[in-house]
């Protein structure tokens, strides 16, 4: 299917629908007229397949308790093999509401109060929220920025561990803001020094399946041919690639038997969640048949981005845009047009649009915004042409 056919057939209308991004926008901006790319979720139904599955269970009427069989783990397990070639083992699967709710069983888990947990920023905000909430001693690390091209300094991470006894570091693969799909020997030199200083890796990985101009997600519990499985606890979801945010349901792979029964004793105490029947089917239902919806989600995805991008070159070439390698999220620096004025009175104020703001993910990235790119391109365009419209007339 071509895009402008399947947008016209999945691009969808979200007002009072219950809409986190849409219908919660003046509560959480105090503007209900600003044009939502903030939220990471996408503006287009799902596959077919998906709504097919769900469809059955719908005229089935029944919603008791469910579990998860053979087939499902082999439609997991295929998906995983084929896109990552990381075969998994039953046993390792233990599943979850999602990625945040798992984030904080694994600090429960796996540290104790007043722990060291490291985190690269800018990271997604939820990280901040999960060590400081639990409790646990929050250590930052800046990425290495040079114009939006984000790295990482493997000095300063070893110095960083050392100086406040880190016993967890979060890792966040591909990385939500910045875009990048970390390089197997990033990930290994890193789990070398956590290795080295007996870190437990957290590898959150749920934008696994949105990589670009030829990167490769790499699953950490994969690098060096898995020698770092024995410190590696990974959640990944089909949620932010299928749309299915809402149905609650997302993996947890933990390949080593010790880090297992860590988790599993921790988990009888306090975890009496029972399985969304509907995430469930619905997740099967997407690696089983949502690949060709999948494929032309991401070719919008990649279109919408390489199209704002040129715009901004041409028009505000000293704007700069981290490279989209991984996720559906431009994450781009607006210091050098916002002449002392604030990110936010920018954006909300002049160019009404609600997005994510930089210093939500680090505290030294005010200025900078994060736009989702998972809609339409004409929602996209107008948020780049305000942005181009507003920069000039601060410049005139």
């Amino acid at each position: 299917m071509d895009k402008q056919t399947f947008i016209e057939k999945y691009y969808t209308d979200r007002f009072n629908t219950r809409s986190l991004k849409w219908d919660l926008v003046g509560k959480r901006f105090k503007d209900e007229n600003l044009l939502p790319l903030w939220v990471a979720d996408m503006d287009f139904k799902v596959s077919d397949a998906i709504t097919q599955t769900l469809q059955e269970r719908v005229e089935h009427g029944i919603y008791g308790y469910s579990f998860t069989d053979e087939a499902y783990f082999d439609t997991f397990n295929n998906w995983m093999t084929d896109h990552f070639n990381f075969s998994l083992e039953k046993d390792w699967i233990r599943y979850t509401t999602g990625i945040v709710q798992a984030l904080n069983h694994f600090i429960h888990a796996f540290t104790k109060a007043d722990d060291a947990i490291l985190i690269l920023t800018p990271v997604y905000y939820p990280f901040h929220d999960a060590v400081t909430d639990t409790g646990r001693k929050l250590v930052t690390l800046g990425l290495e920025n040079e114009a939006c091209q984000f790295d990482i300094d493997f000095e300063a991470f070893e110095e960083a561990i050392i100086t406040d006894q880190v016993k967890m570091y979060i890792h966040c693969s591909p990385h939500n803001p910045a875009g990048r799909v970390w390089l197997e020997e990033e990930q290994q030199r890193l789990f070398e020094i956590c290795e080295k200083y007996d870190v437990l890796i957290i590898s959150d990985e749920i934008h696994q399946d949105f990589t670009f101009g030829g990167a490769k997600h790499i699953p950490s519990a994969m690098v060096a041919n898995g020698r770092f499985r024995n410190r590696i606890v990974t959640a990944n979801a089909a949620s932010k690639s299928f749309n299915l945010a809402a149905l609650t349901h997302a993996h947890i792979i933990i390949p080593d038997e010790n880090l297992r029964k860590i988790y599993d004793d921790y988990a009888n105490t306090v975890i009496k969640t029972e399985l969304n029947i509907m995430g469930v089917l619905a997740t099967e239902a997407a690696y089983k048949g949502g690949q060709a919806w999948l494929d032309t989600v991401k070719s919008i995805i990649e279109e919408n981005y390489d199209c704002a991008l040129n715009k901004l070159k041409k028009e505000l070439p000293e704007v700069t845009v981290a490279p989209l390698q991984g996720t559906y999220l431009m994450f781009m620096d607006l210091n050098p047009i916002l002449k002392g004025m604030s990110s936010r009175e920018f954006m909300q104020k002049k160019c009404g649009v609600a997005i994510d703001y930089g210093e939500w993910f680090g505290s030294q990235y005010e200025g900078y915004i994060r736009i989702n790119l998972a809609t339409k391109f004409e929602l996209v365009n107008q948020a780049i042409a305000s942005i181009i419209r507003e920069a000039k007339l601060l410049k005139n």
